[in-house]
């Protein structure tokens, strides 16, 4: 895959390559562009899925005075429907929920192929249920209206003050009971609308004491009348009346679920002058207590899966159980009930003749789940006890018969971590984050998987136990496409150069040059010991002041406190006459220490002389002549220093340039910078700006 950026970000024009089914390490420094590269894949995948990720957003600065022109491209992934990117985004949306360490746990750790293929076995042997609900309209209504009628009774245990019932009947039924002086308005109060004229009553009400006009029939209004309309007020309310209505109506609808006795004895109470006596109290609550019988032991039969049969060790005495005995439920043994409950007994008979096969399958789904379980926890916590981490994590079922990956702490393994987020550092977060992005990754298997820089951050050991993890666990991301994006070299070593056999890897360094990206592949033989890359250049190096400069790092790295160094140092420092300087002494070096000297060098530098030497590097015009033709940034950066320009106006950019010259071991192993650019380009420009005033000055 041939993937080439354009004006995003940094990067104006730019290539890389991306080989399938293997990991592409692309290593390079920072402010080269891999965040780029990850976000202009993401971005240009999503276009049409997110407004809020798209590529126009990467458009570099100095270009978006023109919206028409340079705007940014990326081709070569048409072929990718979906990629996986492991950053900052996805640590945020995905891990260190306040309820689970990685969102769709159960997705992720449990639900494979063979889970599925198990609950379809499962939901075969059972299916007689599901289709006697979705082929039965009836059943569904009852439910329905059983549920409706459940409501009228509120939620307490006892009756709710704010239920229907109490609301409508508990101060009497005055609609059949109409007040003495009220009967006037029976066919109003009588009627279906009879809340809507209470509202339309008791708003015009309010205006009764304007005018000894009538505010309904603008007739002329008396106070004994006046009395009348306003006691209608007093009477009724709308809203309880609303309640009664309710009652009366689901009572008289549902009545083909009751007994004769027990619809009666509803419609007496729900007509009581009286209100609620505590005998209709108490025969309310007995039958408000065999619907919810009826409706929950309904909704075990609805919704009988593999979660309700599982805990179970007799499948056939579950499903005896759900069976539903109308003699114990009374009140609604009714012949319309009775049809319906015996076409639900009936799914459950059918069932219980395969209840030994069905039994055996939910030994098996059980089973898997558990070694699905026990694999998944052992593989992450082998991870955490070998890289150092004191936690481990246990995938535990969840009330709502999910399942959800929990985080416990070795030293208290009683309790689950409440808040994830507050108890691990910044190292664990990425570390947790990266090895659950893997879990999630193999399981979704996207085209692609981008790790955009996500193992700098930790130390030697646990970056081998992550990589480990990620690449050669038993659910890891071997043989997958890959893309990681670093500016660490430590993984390039580990996977290219030490176990090149245990890793399906290839690694490439970045160069961004004025926004030109191109990549270098790097082999293994290209990681080396700076000491094998000073006898390399000492050796193919074509200026001979470059060579000398890194026969004096390969002697600074040897500890060689020789004449020959000290020959070496005095030429860099321009001393014209050179110097044997110690702490212990400073004095003049003797011709025959300079011969000695010098022909050592010679060894290693052919045709070395020190005059001739120190005639190029006490010559501003033809140092400044070295440092433009120099290939490489690297070369650049020892001339500058030699140059002697120890003014810079940045200090960290004269810090940087005097260390580099000094320490080249900042890893064991590296790329030698004559072939890959290794210093930023940053600083080269400021380097650069130094020369330019410097060679004015020597104009």
């Amino acid at each position: 895959m041939n993937i080439t950026v354009k004006n995003c970000n940094s990067i104006v024009n730019g290539a890389i390559s991306v080989e399938e089914n293997k990991l592409n390490i692309k290593y390079a420094i920072n402010g080269t562009g891999k965040t780029t590269i990850s976000k202009a894949i993401e971005f240009y995948i999503n276009d049409n899925k997110d407004s809020t990720k798209s590529l126009k957003l990467l458009k570099p600065f100095k270009f978006r005075d023109n919206d028409n022109t340079n705007n940014p491209e990326i081709e070569g992934i048409d072929s990718l429907n979906q990629v996986a990117i492991f950053n900052e985004s996805y640590i945020d949306k995905f891990v260190f929920l306040p309820d689970e360490l990685l969102k769709n746990s159960f997705e992720i750790f449990i639900f494979d192929e063979k889970y599925e293929q198990g609950i379809n076995e499962i939901n075969e042997l059972i299916k007689d249920i599901g289709e006697t609900f979705v082929g039965n309209q009836s059943i569904e209504e009852l439910l329905s209206d059983l549920n409706e009628l459940s409501t009228c009774f509120g939620k307490s245990k006892g009756l709710s003050k704010a239920s229907s019932f109490v609301r409508g009947i508990g101060n009497g039924n005055k609609v059949a009971n109409i007040p003495e002086g009220l009967t006037a308005y029976k066919d109003f109060i009588q009627h279906s609308e009879n809340v809507s004229w209470l509202k339309w009553q008791m708003n015009g009400s309010d205006y009764i004491d304007i005018s000894n006009v009538c505010p309904y029939c603008t007739s002329g209004v008396e106070d004994t009348k006046k009395k009348t309309i306003l006691s209608v007020r007093e009477e009724y309310d709308s809203n309880l009346i609303e309640h009664l209505n309710k009652v009366i109506g689901v009572v008289h609808r549902l009545k083909l679920y009751f007994t004769e006795d027990t619809y009666q004895k509803l419609l007496t109470i729900s007509q009581s002058v009286d209100g609620l006596k505590r005998e209709y109290e108490s025969y309310l609550l007995e039958v408000r207590d065999q619907i919810q019988v009826l409706i929950e032991k309904i909704n075990y039969v609805k919704y009988l899966n593999f979660q309700k049969l599982k805990n179970f060790d007799q499948v056939q005495e579950v499903i005896n159980s759900y069976k539903i005995d109308l003699g114990f439920i009374s009140h609604l043994a009714s012949p319309a009930t009775e049809e319906k409950i015996e076409t639900i007994n009936n799914s459950l008979d059918k069932i219980l003749v395969q209840a030994g096969v069905l039994q055996g399958k939910v030994n098996i789904q059980k089973k898997h789940i558990e070694k699905t379980i026990k694999e998944n926890n052992q593989d992450i916590n082998t991870f955490l006890k070998y890289a150092g981490y004191n936690y481990q994590v246990n995938i535990e079922e969840a009330e709502n018969q999910t399942y959800k990956i929990k985080l416990k702490h070795n030293d208290y393994i009683e309790a689950n971590v409440d808040n994830v987020k507050t108890h691990l550092s910044f190292g664990e977060k990425n570390a947790f984050a990266l090895v659950l992005f893997m879990f999630g990754t193999v399981k979704n298997n996207p085209d692609l998987v981008i790790l955009d820089d996500p193992i700098s951050s930790f130390d030697k050991n646990k970056k081998y136990a992550i990589i480990d993890m990620l690449f050669r666990g038993t659910k890891s991301l071997r043989g997958k496409t890959v893309l990681m994006l670093t500016h660490d070299f430590e993984p390039i070593v580990d996977m290219v150069y030490h176990h090149n056999n245990k890793f399906n890897a290839k690694a490439s360094f970045l160069e961004n040059i004025k926004g030109d990206l191109i990549e270098k592949v790097i082999e293994r033989n290209d990681i080396k010991t700076f000491l094998e890359i000073t006898k390399e250049n000492i050796e193919n190096l074509e200026e001979d002041l470059n060579k000398l400069i890194y026969l004096r790092r390969y002697m600074e790295i040897n500890d060689d406190n020789s004449i020959s160094y000290h020959l070496l140092s005095s030429l860099f420092k321009k001393r014209k006459e050179p110097i044997f300087k110690t702490y212990q002494e400073n004095r003049p070096m003797t011709e025959e220490e300079i011969v000695i000297s010098t022909n050592d060098i010679i060894k290693e530098v052919r045709g070395f002389d020190y005059n001739r030497i120190y005639g190029i590097v006490s010559n501003t015009e033809k140092l400044i002549e070295i440092y433009d033709s120099a290939s490489n940034n690297y070369e650049k950066i020892q001339i500058y220093r030699i140059l002697n320009i120890e003014n810079s106006e940045n200090d960290i950019i004269r810090k940087f340039v005097n260390e580099t010259f000094h320490i080249e071991n900042d890893y064991l192993y590296q790329l030698n910078p004559c072939k890959y650019q290794t210093i930023p380009e940053y600083i080269i420009d400021e380097c650069n700006k130094d020369i330019e005033k410097l060679r004015s000055v020597v104009v």
